[in-house]
Parts: structure tokens; C-alpha cells; sequence
């Protein structure tokens, strides 16, 4: 199992776009993907399970994968969240 933590940066948050981009993003690994905000964690595959999180710009989330390729899960995760996040 590999993690990382995050602060948010966009100043609107995780919203609808990056969100959606999240998905696809973690749709593309065999890992089991996940975040976890306030003690509440949820799949990064499930769109409105990750938007009921309501992150916010300021936030800190912590992402895990665990599987086959969660080396390469983590490194394209964290990529995408410095990108887009």
C-alpha cells in the first residue's frame, strides 16, 4: 500500500472537472484507489462518492493504492493532483 498527502490548491476545490478527470485518472490503474478527508475515505473510481467529499482549496486529502501497480498508481496520481489540483 503506497500513500501521499495532498493540499488542495485550486480555489474552487475538487470540483466537478478535476473531478471527473480524477476518475478517469484513477480508472487507468488495477489498484484500488482511495482518498481520505476527515476520517472519510472513498473509492477515486466513484464520481459522486468523491464529490460528497467536498474538498475544499486549503485542504489536505490523503490518497492510497493498493495492488498490483500501485507504484505507478501513486506516481501518476500525485502527477495529476500538482497539475490539476
Amino acid at each position: 500500500m503506497k500513500t501521499f498527502e495532498y493540499t488542495i490548491k485550486d480555489e474552487l476545490g475538487i470540483h466537478a472537472r478535476p473531478a471527473g478527470l480524477l476518475v478517469k485518472e484513477a480508472k487507468k490503474y488495477e489498484s484500488e484507489c482511495t482518498i481520505t478527508k476527515d476520517g472519510k475515505t472513498k473509492k477515486l473510481t466513484q464520481l459522486m462518492m468523491l464529490m460528497s467529499l467536498g474538498v475544499k482549496q486549503g485542504e489536505t486529502v490523503t490518497v492510497t493504492a493498493e495492488g498490483a501497480d500501485e507504484d505507478a498508481a501513486i506516481a501518476g496520481l500525485k502527477e495529476f493532483f500538482e497539475a490539476n489540483l
